[in-house]
């Protein structure tokens, strides 16, 4: 099952996605793969995961198709270095950063086979938890798996509920399949929650100034928030 986590900046998308992943996992779910997608690439913090520097897909460039030793195809060289981006733990999940997206030193021809390389690892794990920038383009590059639930991640503020209807228009418009969307309220105080077509509300996370931000942290209210959510959305 391929779980996406989206919304604009700064909504709290890592933290949930993190507080999801420990939920799988204490929920017997694992192994699960951590895919942090956000340029920011915060996941790994929020895992207490110390991610080794210069091992994200975007430190794969266009020049690695011209290292492939002899006796190796080009396709299978990339294979090879793709899967020692995969930092695995002992906790539970393995942990894939994207990195930083298209720009100078454009890896767009790893892009391609990455789409393939996901959706072959995916395999390989019941549940893959993805950590999005804000906007949902970058997947269609990325991977042409269908996602199986997307969540988009509001605070409960008009710009913000904004920000989430455009996303899931944004998504709709996708060459991707996805076969369940929610908006998820995030910092809920008992505020009016506004109603966005096509996109049901499937829970809150209450608001707490001392919400835990890593994976070994606990707050039993946190916690059973994510864990309603998981059960309502079918994904538990």
């Amino acid at each position: 099952m391929i779980i996406a986590v989206s919304g604009k900046g700064g909504v709290g998308k890592s933290t949930i996605s993190s507080l999801m992943i420990r939920q799988l996992v204490e929920s017997k779910k694992s192994p699960v793969l951590a895919v942090d997608a956000d340029p920011n690439s915060n996941l790994g913090y929020y895992l207490d995961v110390d991610y080794p520097a210069g091992t994200a897909v975007s430190d794969l460039r266009d020049d690695e198709f011209k290292k492939n030793p002899a006796g190796i195809s080009k396709v299978d060289w990339l294979n090879m270095k793709m899967q020692e981006c995969i930092f695995e733990t002992d906790k539970g999940f393995d942990l894939l950063v994207m990195g930083r997206p298209e720009g100078p030193g454009c890896y767009c021809a790893v892009n391609n086979l990455l789409r393939d390389f996901l959706k072959k690892i995916s395999r390989q794990y019941p549940f893959v938890v993805i950590d999005n920038e804000a906007g949902m383009e970058h997947l269609s590059r990325r991977t042409n798996n269908e996602i199986d639930v997307l969540f988009i991640v509001a605070e409960p503020t008009n710009i913000s509920f904004l920000a989430a209807e455009n996303i899931k228009k944004t998504a709709e418009r996708l060459p991707i399949k996805i076969i369940k969307k929610y908006l998820l309220v995030n910092k809920y105080q008992n505020e009016n929650i506004k109603n966005i077509d096509g996109l049901d509300m499937i829970g809150y996370i209450r608001y707490n100034k001392n919400i835990p931000d890593n994976f070994y942290a606990n707050n039993s209210e946190i916690k059973n928030d994510i864990q309603d959510i998981l059960l309502k959305s079918g994904i538990l």
